[in-house]
């Protein structure tokens, strides 16, 4: 283009959305100064994780006794809550339910006040964070101290925490050295990590002798004794309630369980979720007031008692603060199964890349974060951050209690979306282009990326045309203003002759019915159909050539896209549509294979939420992945001779024999992900699994602008095992191809297209 039109497109890009390009400038220093610590931490606690929870016999059932203690508790709530105010008076404590933060701040500076504390000390507690209690009592004067060692050093530095568990996740021990250098001038400054450990417990022991007032958060209080479990790593908490004659505990309404029974799969979920530890260094259980007696620390002659438990005084405060009201939202309720474990957290691409000063709101961070800060601190939080969730659904497996973390992150972009939209404007140019069952106003980037399957379509129609247009200059410029797709990515292509004409042309089924050992329908989903055909043939002739008679009927996108925008309205809509067009299909005994992982997860996942539970059953059992119905044809004694060898070469290797495989996020959490190894070791390929858990691209959102930088950070780790191996590099996922394309400048191959008969 010329030296005029690339100008114009420099000052178009230029002029972009000013909140787009803060946060992308926010993200590159973030990802600069805090994403190498943040990264190392919590792929060190996801790779505990595994080891930890590998070792458990009943990992699964302890993680359905969680949950099913959850749902009961909440269902039980304003019960429970009644039941422990009567256990914690009957023990001489007081209860106090507190409607907001204002009103639980209201009541703790009174005791405070009561009491004539000085200074008070803390335990860690994100619910503490919540209320701002700190800055609450330091406005009366009372000198509040964080007695965990990451909250202090945090505390010191006046930050914010940046994990749920690990709050100075983001502090490397060079920094916190300097830190304490700064602020205590010591004399023998200390380097290594046990001496600045030794360092802050020291400061700190000082500090609890000192302190008229403790306070703790509670993992869980057992309404039928006011018994509460305190886990910590490093026992601060148990300071914090014996040390002083007053202890506050702090506490969200959702935190009560029935019994002190139900403790038990928690104390063997939380470690080993969070942190990978098979048990956390501290677990304590206390039904305050506790009996022990009120320690001395200024008589040394004497035991370090100066009376009895009786001396005790307990402050059990409960907190709403819109957890009722998430309580009655069937959309937000699942957050409060929430145990504050971190695990969504470290299993999220994104967050192990910019940690929780991104990928947070108020008080609460990671994947779990949009469904706490949407309830508490109202929507336009939740939005500042919400669309870090890019739904890979990774986090699912990772909770201990089964969250459906990416659905209540969709649920909450759809409310943000109507709450943004202007519904006096009618759209009248897009309503052709893009139709949907959106309200109007809504964001034109949202509503493009929502309605790609009608973009695909028009595209593969205009194809060459649409494909030169796209990648042009100016095109790409105003795409990056209006859009913020970034032009550093390369565009898909459409493809002139779609999967349905393609198999329409070639005269349908070349299986004849009488010779078929099964019948199958091949998805066509959008990318599949529209994009990339070759591995749509490719299951076609794979299938064929183990006898299956195939169709590819002309059926809707399952609504992935929109729904990844929060568009839950148009994708509702096209979940109806597709089960109509293969609902007959089924009917007929047909298996439904979908080659797009993300699709399939829709089928198996979503659309539980669309179909009636019939449909959606019968739909989802029928689904399968190309590579998951290859395994079950040979595992069902199918010839493997009928596909293609290692010895025929499978592409840019010279025997075709060594494999770099990297599943798609989706299929590793619906677990088909390792149905390719298993085909591919069969077959005698010699395979290596990517270590790396998301890619990083995750459909749209490696596209946009602000997103770039963080999208290649995450696939980082790929680039790295993959780099400069001397594979064949195959990946299953549209967006994983394009990543990978990105990281390494080569195109993978679908693991079907290794496998599949040559044309």
């Amino acid at each position: 283009m010329s030296s005029d039109a690339e100008a114009g497109a420099s000052d178009a890009a230029g002029a972009g959305d000013p909140d787009r390009e803060a946060k992308a400038d926010r993200i590159r220093e973030l990802l600069a100064t805090e994403g190498d610590a943040v990264a190392e931490n919590t792929r060190g606690f996801n790779e505990g994780r595994y080891e930890s929870t590998g070792r458990l016999d009943d990992y699964e059932a302890l993680k359905d006794e969680a949950r099913a203690i959850k749902e009961d508790a909440i269902e039980r709530l304003p019960e429970l809550i009644d039941e422990v105010r009567e256990s914690v008076e009957a023990n001489g404590g007081t209860v106090y339910l507190a409607d907001d933060a204002a009103d639980a701040n209201r009541y703790i500076r009174e005791v405070a006040a009561e009491r004539g504390a000085e200074r008070a000390v803390k335990s860690k507690s994100m619910t503490s964070e919540e209320i701002e209690v700190n800055d609450a009592l330091a406005a009366d004067g009372v000198d509040v101290v964080e007695t965990d060692l990451g909250e202090w050093v945090l505390q010191l530095a006046d930050e914010e925490p940046s994990h749920i568990v690990a709050p100075a996740i983001h502090k490397s021990r060079e920094g916190i050295a300097e830190l304490f250098a700064e602020r205590f001038d010591p004399e023998d400054p200390p380097e290594t990590a046990e001496e600045l450990t030794m360092f802050a417990r020291e400061r700190l022991g000082a500090l609890v002798e000192d302190a008229d007032l403790g306070m703790t958060g509670a993992n869980f209080v057992a309404a039928d004794s006011g018994t509460m479990l305190l886990v910590t790593s490093e026992g601060n908490a148990r300071k914090t309630v014996t040390a002083t004659d007053t202890h506050v505990a702090v506490a969200g309404v959702e935190k009560l369980v029935p019994a002190v029974e139900d403790f038990s799969p928690f104390v063997e979920l939380i470690g080993r979720s969070g942190t990978g530890q098979d048990v956390t260094s501290y677990i304590s259980t206390l039904t305050p007031p506790v009996d022990s007696p009120v320690p001395d620390f200024d008589d040394d002659g004497e035991p370090l008692a100066d009376g009895s438990g009786d001396d005790r005084e307990f402050h059990l405060v409960l907190i709403d603060n819109g957890r009722m009201a998430m309580r009655d939202d069937e959309e937000l309720k699942e957050t409060l199964y929430c145990i504050r474990c971190s695990a969504c957290s470290n299993a999220c691409g994104n967050f192990q890349s910019v940690g929780g000063h991104a990928f947070g709101g108020e008080t609460y961070s990671g994947g779990i974060a949009t469904g706490w800060e949407a309830g508490i601190e109202g929507l336009d939080t939740a939005a500042e951050f919400n669309d870090l969730c890019t739904g890979c659904s990774r986090c699912v497996p990772a909770c201990p209690v089964g969250i459906d973390i990416p659905w209540i992150n969709t649920a909450v972009r759809d409310r943000i979306n109507r709450g943004e939209a202007d519904a006096s404007q009618l759209d009248w140019a897009f309503e052709e282009l893009v139709p949907d069952e959106e309200p109007g106003g809504l964001d034109l980037a949202t509503r493009l990326v929502g309605n790609y399957a009608t973009l695909a379509k028009w595209g593969h129609r205009t194809a060459p045309i649409a494909n030169r247009l796209a990648n042009a200059g100016p095109v790409r410029a105003i795409a990056e203003r209006v859009a913020g797709i970034d032009r550093r990515r390369d565009l898909p292509e459409f493809a002139s002759e779609s999967l349905v004409d393609w198999f329409e042309a070639r005269g349908g089924p070349a299986v004849p019915a009488a010779e078929a050992t099964r019948e199958a329908v091949v998805y066509p989903d959008t990318a599949t159909n529209y994009v990339d055909v070759e591995r749509g043939k490719a299951t076609v002739r794979a299938l064929e050539a183990l006898g299956v008679r195939v169709r590819v009927p002309d059926l809707p996108g399952s609504g992935r896209p929109p729904l990844s925008q929060g568009m839950i309205a148009t994708a509702e809509s096209a979940a109806e549509d597709v089960y109509a067009g293969l609902a007959s299909h089924v009917d007929a005994g047909r298996d439904v294979v979908v080659i797009e992982p993300s699709d399939l997860a829709t089928f198996r996942r979503e659309y539980e939420r669309f179909l009636p539970e019939e449909s959606h059953e019968r739909l989802a059992d029928a689904s399968y992945d190309p590579m998951e119905y290859v395994f079950g044809l040979l595992e069902g004694g199918a010839d493997p001779a009928a596909l293609r060898a290692p010895a025929e070469g499978t592409g840019p290797v010279a025997s075709g024999k060594r494999i770099a495989y990297h599943p798609h996020c989706q299929a590793r959490t619906i677990g088909v992900g390792e149905y390719a190894t298993a085909v591919f070791e069969r077959l005698g390929y010699d395979v290596r699994v990517s270590e790396t858990e998301c890619c990083g691209m995750a459909g749209s959102f490696g596209y946009k602008s602000e997103y770039y930088e963080l999208s290649m950070d995450v696939g980082e780790p790929l680039r790295e095992q993959f780099g400069d191996t001397d594979r064949t590099v195959v990946a299953a996922g549209t967006s994983c191809t394009e990543q990978l394309d990105a990281l390494l400048d080569a195109a993978p191959t679908h693991p079907i297209e290794v496998i599949a008969p040559r044309e």
